[in-house]
């Protein structure tokens, strides 16, 4: 999920880009092509043109506009978080390939794992519902069974909401607020070159899970087509993960990958003025996705860098702190956390690393989703 305003000097803050103003120009921004329609200006140019109308954030925002999730200061020991996602039918799911049930788990889980990358813990939803007229009351049934339980899983509840008519597309979006103790919250932007780069879980499984929905013929032994299918329709949120990294105050930057390892890597990158070079043949890939791959006749480091919504935490650290934030983070939830990367300075970009030894250059704007172009660019 991407959130306004990407565009930042390299050692600014993604989130605190308004509070001392972004460096945009409003009436600069409004004079980039009045009729200009968004498909050509694209979603993260569309970021930077609202953001340049928007005022400077007061000073009870902590972290405003330009990332997932705002951090605001409403006074007692906790910060208030706050974050909001919408998924369209036909954009984001198909129908006919997700029960209601896993669809509405998967809406919470997304927005959960939005609050995990900020160290925090998950409180109340509200969910605004657009259905068609024609729509069996069962699918609302399933819906709210889904946000229900996973919810209760994250220790939240959905408290509210709001419903209106639907021409034909279902439209769920569900606004999560949570909160974290300020020792605990991890931003983006303290990546410090020398630093290691670490993921939890495993990269590239949902994709492949999208690549067999999308292709049911393809040859895939069962076992791992289930697999990966499960990895996309219901990701599972790196909560408690998100948490143990908090409390260790050890994580210097961290994001979910929602947008593809690269991708994801880059927004760590712009807010912290690094670069990054991550090793390929690190990257924690399964078998299944790697039979996925095959049958597709891809790498299955493709999908892991580029792949999108694994829900895993990428995050830096000292390199004199892994090992032991690896230990705790497995120790106290079984998730394996993995070494891909290194943090380098601003001026050697993000790489990646070959396994045959060659280095390529990437943009992160290059493998991360753009929701009005609608592909990976």
């Amino acid at each position: 999920m991407t959130a306004l305003c990407p565009c930042v000097s390299e050692a600014e803050s993604g989130r605190d880009r308004l509070r001392g103003g972004c460096g945009h120009d409003p009436q600069r921004i409004r004079k980039t092509g009045d009729d200009m329609r968004v498909s050509e200006l694209g979603e993260f140019g569309l970021i930077r043109r609202i953001a340049g109308l928007l005022p400077p954030a007061p000073a009870d925002v902590i972290v405003g506009i330009g990332d997932d999730v705002a951090v605001l200061d409403a006074g007692g020991g906790e910060y208030l978080l706050a974050t909001c996602d919408v998924q369209v039918e036909n954009v984001h799911f198909l129908r006919n390939s997700i029960t209601p049930f896993q669809l509405g788990r998967k809406v919470a889980a997304i927005n959960v794992s939005d609050i995990a990358a900020m160290g925090g813990t998950p409180s109340w939803a509200l969910v605004s519902l657009a259905l068609p007229p024609e729509m069996e009351v069962s699918f609302v049934d399933g819906l709210y069974e889904g946000l229900r339980e996973m919810m209760r899983e994250a220790g939240g509840a959905v408290v509210g909401g709001n419903l209106s008519k639907a021409a034909a597309e279902i439209v769920i979006d569900l606004c999560l607020l949570g909160r974290v103790a300020p020792d605990h919250l991890i931003l983006r932007n303290g990546a410090r070159p020398g630093d290691l780069i670490l993921v939890t879980g495993l990269l590239g499984d949902s994709r492949a899970g999208l690549e067999c929905i999308l292709n049911p013929g393809l040859p895939v032994p069962a076992q791992s087509r289930a697999a990966v299918e499960a990895r996309h329709l219901a990701p599972q949120p790196r909560l408690r993960e998100g948490q143990a990294l908090g409390r260790s105050m050890r994580v210097r930057a961290m994001a979910d990958v929602s947008d593809g390892l690269v991708g994801d890597m880059g927004h760590i990158c712009r807010a912290s003025g690094a670069g990054a070079v991550i090793r390929a043949e690190s990257l924690p890939v399964s078998a299944a996705c790697g039979d996925v791959a095959a049958a597709l006749g891809r790498s299955a480091l493709d999908l892991a860098l580029a792949g999108g919504e694994d829900y895993e935490l990428l995050f830096t650290v000292a390199p004199e702190s892994a090992s032991q934030v690896r230990k705790m983070v497995e120790e106290e939830t079984g998730t394996v956390c993995t070494v891909i990367g290194e943090v380098v300075p601003r001026e050697a970009g993000l790489r990646v690393l070959l396994p045959g030894g060659g280095m390529v250059s990437v943009s992160e704007l290059s493998a991360s989703w753009d929701h009005f172009a609608g592909s990976a660019r």
